[in-house]
């Protein structure tokens, strides 16, 4: 592939919702472009973008591919992105890369969440973008209701560019409403002007008139000749959406299929003619040695920068990290600076990637995707640049999970290669993440949804050819008591020779601070206990409290004070009042009203107005607390609650299917409370096992 300057450069994001055709609409790119000699289907399992065997298996996208074309003199990096929601980090990556988004919407399914959600995205990156509404060669594709769907949804933004023309059922044709006039397709791919048919007339003078009042609202001037009654050239009415489109103020509409490569000649067109190029747009970082702002702009004139968008582990193909050139020209044999770590790395070869398939260049220009091989130091989101102009660039924000399960090798002597294959898979997609829980012994894989969770298992088992157990995640609870006690423990062996004697008499009461597991005091006087056996007695109750007598959780707010006891001069030791002080715990503790502490979490769900009531009632029968609603415009409000962790399990595919995929939540620890009593029994009977053995997990 031959390289590109940058005014000759486009990067594009495919957005949409699972299924919709994205990964078709970048393989008919593909196949018009000339790269492939036939599409793929995703059925098949033989397109570029879905390389990898999860997605081959599954018939959908998992991670974003990179497929570069050459159109028309210029490169079009695709950008083809996973529509499922728990792959949402590998969109927002995307998108940080990109400078302009198609969004897919499928003529059979029309406008649905993915579609709702990609538009956020863009709206929250301020993208430019264009809807494709592909699957129009089925029968009962409506383009007008997709057309109205979105009008009503985003307003007079939207701008219908085409109309579909139909003979006997079949997709034949579009006309173009800026131009007004009619085309029908050849076989290949281009298009013969023909007249506009009858029953899109209508139509046509609508789009157009909404059209021309968006080109006329971009100057006093247009406005003034709108109003005169003039008409306006293609090239202002061009020149004017150019301007509009890249603002945001005017989305086109186009349409076609995928599938037949019905109406993608036309939109790879409309991307190098409405999207700008990177030198046409700003960018910022930071200089390290200075504090200064570094303006690169995507200017190949300046100090060579990139940044680093995207990794790929692969055990066939390796590691490459995926970058974007943001100012200079990055070359083989390159040496960069990586400010992230403070380290220096030989770039050595410069590739493009078009799928999983690495194709060398000599040398890639400001504002273009290319990758580079096995930096070891190399994560996402860290910026290379030269040790002389130290350059950062802000990090892409990605998405927090929330999802959790606990998981076990099921070979003991795999626990290594596990936990060295996550840490791969965890550079490639930011929102895993694997957690060593040692207060609950227990090892957690956290991810956006449930369905990620598994396919990190398949992932593991097929391409690393090590076994996980998904299971529930135990719950950190909490022992402490509510009352007053006063006991004694006595310690006495005999077994010939000097024996064993301890004996301490204490009172056990709520210390009211459960961020603390105990305090200790001692008021013993005439020397009952020796000093010297103090520390043993505060060791006692350091061991006791690591495993509650209740259900052998850890215990916290208690005050222990020691003041009597009796010892031997000859067969008392540490050991034995040490083991006295357990003795004294475990029947204090017990007699002094024992309750078990749950986790609370503060949580906040985001939802359409039309959902908070669900969403409500779920949350009282999680014995959640809802304690008000926040309006955050756009038809959204902010529940805001109180929910037991263990209510938490399962929530985000239960909201998902409550809000049919609108809803999202997030959740923070706040502080322990105490369990209603049903739980307290359930919980102390599921844990009888553990006070007789707690065997290792």
């Amino acid at each position: 592939m031959k390289v590109y300057p940058s005014n000759k450069i486009r990067n594009v994001v495919i957005l949409g919702h699972g299924g919709c055709g994205k990964t078709t609409l970048t393989e008919a790119m593909a196949y018009l472009s000339g790269i492939t000699t036939r599409m793929g289907k995703t059925d098949d399992g033989n397109t570029i973008s879905d390389y990898d065997k999860e997605e081959q298996k599954r018939h959908f996208s998992i991670g974003t591919s990179v497929v570069p074309i050459e159109w028309d003199d210029c490169k079009i990096n695709i950008l083809d992105t996973p529509g499922y929601f728990d792959f949402v980090g590998e969109v927002e990556e995307a998108v940080g890369a990109a400078a302009g988004a198609i969004i897919v919407v499928s003529g059979k399914a029309g406008v649905e969440v993915g579609t709702e959600k990609a538009w956020e995205i863009c709206e929250k990156y301020k993208l430019p973008r264009i809807f494709f509404v592909t699957d129009m060669d089925v029968d009962n594709a409506s383009y007008r209701k997709i057309v109205e769907d979105l009008e009503n949804m985003y307003g007079k933004k939207i701008a219908p560019f085409h109309l579909p023309i139909r003979e006997d059922e079949k997709l034949v044709g579009y006309v173009n409403v800026v131009s007004e006039k009619g085309f029908r397709w050849t076989d290949a791919g281009k298009a013969d002007e023909c007249d506009v048919p009858d029953y899109s007339k209508e139509y046509l003078e609508k789009y157009k008139v909404s059209l021309m009042e968006a080109v006329a609202e971009t100057s006093e001037d247009f406005m003034e000749r709108y109003f005169a009654g003039e008409t306006f050239s293609d090239a202002e009415i061009r020149s004017a959406l150019y301007a509009n489109i890249n603002d945001g103020t005017i989305v086109p509409v186009t349409m076609g299929s995928g599938i037949q490569c019905r109406g993608v000649y036309t939109l790879m067109d409309d991307i190098i003619k409405y999207f700008k190029s990177p030198d046409q747009r700003a960018l910022n970082g930071i200089n390290q040695k200075t504090g200064e702002i570094f303006e690169a702009n995507y200017d190949f004139s300046k100090p060579k920068t990139a940044y680093v968008w995207k990794t790929i582990v692969d055990p066939f193909i390796g590691k490459y990290s995926l970058i974007k050139v943001c100012s200079g020209v990055l070359k083989s044999d390159d040496t960069m600076f990586n400010s992230d770590k403070d380290t220096e790395e030989r770039i050595g070869k410069l590739y493009v990637l078009r799928g999983n398939k690495p194709i060398e260049v000599p040398e890639l220009q400001a504002g273009d995707i290319g990758a580079l091989a096995k930096l070891t130091s190399v994560k996402t989101g860290d910026t290379l640049s030269t040790k002389a102009n130290p350059v950062q660039y802000p990090k892409t924000e990605i998405s927090k999970p929330y999802t959790y399960m606990r998981y076990k090798a099921k070979n003991k002597g795999d626990i290594d290669k596990v936990s060295s294959a996550l840490a791969k898979i965890m550079e490639e997609d930011q929102t895993i993440k694997a957690v060593n829980d040692a207060e609950n012994r227990q090892s957690l894989i956290y991810a956006i949804g449930d369905q990620a969770i598994e396919i990190v298992a398949s992932k593991l088992a097929n391409v690393y050819k090590v076994e996980i157990d998904l299971e529930e995640p135990k719950v950190a609870y909490r022992e402490t008591i509510r009352k007053n006690s006063d006991v004694e423990g006595k310690y006495k062996k005999q077994s010939g020779g000097h024996g064993q004697y301890g004996h301490v008499k204490m009172k056990f009461e709520p210390l009211g601070n459960t961020e603390k597991a105990f305090e200790f005091e001692q008021i013993v006087v005439g020397g009952a206990v020796p000093k010297n056996y103090f520390p043993a007695v505060e060791k006692g109750l350091a061991e006791s409290v690591q495993k509650g007598p209740m259900a052998a959780y850890p215990v916290v707010g208690v005050k222990a004070v020691l003041y009597d006891g009796s010892f031997h001069p000859v067969d008392s030791s540490e050991q034995a009042f040490k083991m006295a002080t357990i003795m004294a715990f475990k029947k204090g503790f017990m007699d002094a009203g024992p309750v078990l502490l749950e986790p609370i979490a503060s949580l906040k769900v985001t939802v359409p107005d039309q959902y908070t009531g669900d969403v409500m009632g779920d949350l009282n029968k999680r014995r959640g607390r809802v304690l008000g609603m926040n309006p955050i415009g756009g038809g959204k409000q902010v529940v805001e609650a109180e929910i037991p962790m263990t209510g938490l399990y399962g929530y985000c595919t239960v909201l998902r299917s409550m809000t049919g995929g609108r809803g999202v939540y997030e959740y923070e620890f706040v502080r322990y409370e105490q369990c209603p009593s049903d739980v307290q029994e359930k919980e102390v009977a599921a844990r009888a096992s553990k006070l007789v053995d707690e065997t290792a997990e």
